[in-house]
């Protein structure tokens, strides 16, 4: 089975917007898992424009299923999720004024790097994700590094879906099975949606977890408005 972990940094965007705790990240987290999501992730980022480091910590009081923290492991992020000890840390290379994620690692060129962070996060029981373009070199890199998984980037093959080519997804299908041979285990993630996800995970071979976010929070938003809106009418009557 393929487990749903949502994304909450939108959530983070939108409270920080206006100030104050509306809405509530902590009881938007709790209700996820209420309605059966099966892992929150979020990505701190070092200017905190949108989780702040603070909320990493309060959230690990809320998360009973689990807890997944994103990003670039430099110092800050790296003593944030020793404190907290996560289920998983997921390391991605976004530079610091990233908007989002836009790349994989090169598992190759920093091999070294990325031996000692795995390593560190492991011997505090904290199981690791390498994030990777669907690139067979890359895949081969991160076995050779000793992540226990790879989170797929899966923007190239959501935007050629887009576009009508189906074929887009040989390349995560061709990664998927040599990740499969080699022993790592796969998540995949980035502009995954309503409209691609099924296909994406029909095809997939051994796909353990997703992280959406952006295009799950947009969608509840779209199919949240009859409702929402009808309710501010009745009690307008």
């Amino acid at each position: 089975m393929t487990k749903l972990s949502v994304n909450i940094n939108k959530i983070a965007t939108l409270r920080n917007a206006r100030g104050g705790n509306v809405p509530d990240l902590l009881k938007v987290a709790a209700d996820i898992q209420k309605f059966g999501g099966q892992g929150i992730t979020i990505h701190p980022r070092p200017d905190e424009r949108h989780i702040r480091y603070q909320d990493a910590r309060d959230l690990k009081s809320i998360v009973y299923t689990e807890y997944n923290i994103e990003g670039n492991p430099e110092k800050s992020f790296v003593d944030l999720v020793l404190e907290i000890k996560p289920e998983q840390v997921t390391l991605v290379p976004d530079a610091v004024d990233a908007i989002t994620s836009n790349a994989g690692w090169d598992t190759i060129k920093h091999k070294d790097f990325l031996i000692e962070m795995v390593q560190e996060f492991q011997r505090n029981g904290i199981r690791t994700s390498i994030f990777v373009d669907p690139v067979l070199e890359m895949i081969e890199g991160a076995k050779i590094i000793g992540t226990e998984r790879i989170e797929l980037y899966t923007e190239a093959f959501a935007h050629q879906y887009g576009l009508g080519n189906k074929n887009g997804i040989d390349p995560y299908v061709k990664s998927a099975v040599l990740a499969n041979e080699l022993g790592l285990g796969i998540n995949a993630g980035h502009d995954l949606s309503l409209d691609n996800i099924q296909f994406f995970h029909q095809n997939i071979p051994g796909l353990l977890e997703v992280s959406i976010g952006h295009a799950l929070i947009s969608e509840a938003i779209y199919l949240g408005l009859d409702n929402v809106v009808n309710m501010y009418l009745q009690k307008l009557k």
